[in-house]
């Protein structure tokens, strides 16, 4: 992945903050920064799966010919 984290490594990162906060041993301030960082990873994890759910293309094979048909999920 081109991005400066890929999209394991944010989560390993989200996984750590969650057991640093988990422990109780941080400060309020601490704790607070810790927390605010995990967000915007989250935020940044979000971004990446909204982005790759868009690029995902379903091949269907109509006879001889192949058509690609925006994929869709069991929500819409």
């Amino acid at each position: 992945m081109s991005e400066k984290n890929s999209f394991e490594e944010k989560i390993k990162e989200l996984e750590e903050i969650a057991k640093k906060l988990e422990t109780g041993e941080l400060s309020l301030d601490d704790s607070m920064t810790q927390f605010e960082k995990g967000m915007k990873i989250s935020k940044e994890c979000t971004k990446i799966l909204d982005e790759a759910e868009k690029k995902i293309m379903v091949l269907i094979n109509n006879g001889e010919d192949l058509k690609e048909e925006e994929y869709k999920t069991n929500e819409e």
